[in-house]
């Protein structure tokens, strides 16, 4: 079978797919958790502060990325020492991150409470989630580089066995302290933390024994440190890391404005924004199954393969953008409903649910090429790509918050989300030039 076939495609994507679904469950329990607790407060508050722990953590999904598209290309030359290498240099990468972010917490905190314009109530619920969910850092992280090399080597079974577990046991933990021990917004924080170390510690004990079955389990310290491969491994994780902060910020945006109209708008965006990341992390299926044949191509210097993978791709992808919108049309009052009890906010929510509709179609295409250029390693074109979608997005949601309010937030994202797809297909023959000259 044609490693770019819409079945191969499909056989790497189906484990991911519903991997990926677990993801999100976790944000939308947590919501609809706090939801019928009867307060406005613990639902603005745990929105707030999971979208900050968002951005915080995916600033660094380059520790997923790089290593996706470095281990892909490695494993189309068969150098399983690379591999190795590779992998325990992003996880000296992730101890160093994790202990920066717990030093600085307090900053992080003080910083942050500086931005949100929160009410007392919701403050201090905030601070008792920061201060749990912080310590979660190692965890994630690791977390990032257990995908980011099975997703590499085409094993995406065993990369969405780590998620799905995370995601599975952070929800059933969150429902046991929320319901059973009464920790509210303590609970879902505690949850998340517990999750992520029983995952992170099992997965890497697995990760080592699959590679020890290639190769030599040993740090060698002048391969690790070869200065020349981190240069290469910096310019791509700044680039990475460029993109990736733009873009966590960009929803971190989303948030602050709907902040700037009142709480009661930022509780009915929470439960339709994580509708969203729900289809978004549906059809990033597509994408990361995606990385790791496009870098694979490249290790191979097979053109015919990388052509076929995009076009293959691109049909999968947008069927399910639009399928996932049909979804949302028949059953958007149901789900509102089930994640909260406030009328108030279900009314709300249930006025702008046309744009959880409309967004899974045209956000298709731009988490598509995302993986196209992640697996292919040219972080530049991505970087610059999300440079200009963002200060657009942020120009745009400026002017139409004036004039539309809420709605004006929602288009502007929509628009965002176009301008992403627009112009990484601007640089899509930077990929084709590599080819030409091998």
């Amino acid at each position: 079978m044609q490693k770019s076939s819409i079945q191969y495609i499909l056989k790497l994507s189906i484990p991911i797919f519903f991997a990926n679904l677990a993801i999100p469950m976790v944000g939308i329990i947590d919501t609809a958790l706090m939801g019928n607790l009867g307060s406005l407060s613990y639902l603005s508050a745990t929105s707030v502060a999971a979208n900050l722990f968002s951005m915080i953590f995916w600033s660094f999904g380059f520790l997923r990325m790089g290593t996706v598209g470095m281990v892909s290309q490695a494993n189309g030359r068969n150098d399983y020492t690379e591999i190795l290498n590779i992998v325990v240099r992003n996880l000296l990468f992730v101890l160093a991150i994790s202990i920066t972010i717990i030093l600085l917490q307090n900053l992080i905190l003080s910083l942050s409470l500086k931005i949100f314009d929160l009410s007392e109530a919701t403050r201090n619920l905030y601070e008792q989630y920061f201060k749990i969910r912080v310590y979660s850092a190692p965890g994630e992280l690791t977390l990032y580089i257990i995908t980011g090399l099975f997703v590499g080597l085409q094993k995406t079974k065993t990369s969405s066995l780590a998620v799905g577990f995370f995601s599975i046991l952070n929800i059933l933990l969150s429902i046991v302290l929320v319901t059973k021990f009464d920790l509210n917004i303590k609970g879902v924080a505690y949850g998340t933390l517990f999750s992520a170390l029983i995952t992170s510690i099992i997965f890497l004990i697995y990760m080592f024994w699959y590679l020890s079955k290639y190769t030599k389990i040993s740090i060698n310290f002048a391969q690790i440190f070869n200065l020349k491969k981190i240069k290469n491994i910096f310019n791509i994780n700044l680039n990475i890391f460029i993109r990736t902060i733009l873009l966590t910020f960009s929803f971190l945006w989303f948030t602050y404005l709907g902040t700037q109209i009142g709480e009661d708008y930022v509780a009915a965006n929470a439960i339709l924004i994580n509708l969203v990341f729900l289809s978004a992390f549906i059809l990033d299926a597509y994408a990361f199954s995606t990385e790791g044949i496009v870098g694979y191509s490249l290790g191979k210097k097979d053109l015919n393969l990388f052509k076929n993978i995009v076009k293959n791709s691109f049909i999968l992808s947008s069927i399910s953008g639009l399928i996932i919108s049909i979804i949302f049309f028949f059953t958007y009052n149901l789900v509102i409903n089930l994640m909260s009890d406030i009328n108030e906010i279900r009314e709300l929510s249930s006025s702008y649910a046309v744009w959880l509709i409309i967004l899974p179609v045209i956000s298709s295409f731009c988490y598509q090429f995302d993986g196209i250029f992640i697996g292919a390693s040219q972080t530049k074109e991505l970087r610059n790509a999300m440079i200009f979608s963002v200060f657009s997005y942020l120009l745009i949601s400026i002017l139409l918050i004036k004039f539309l309010f809420n709605t004006g937030i929602w288009i502007s994202l929509c628009i965002f989300m176009i301008l992403r797809a627009v112009s990484l297909f601007y640089y899509l023959d930077k990929i084709y030039l590599r080819f030409r000259k091998n």
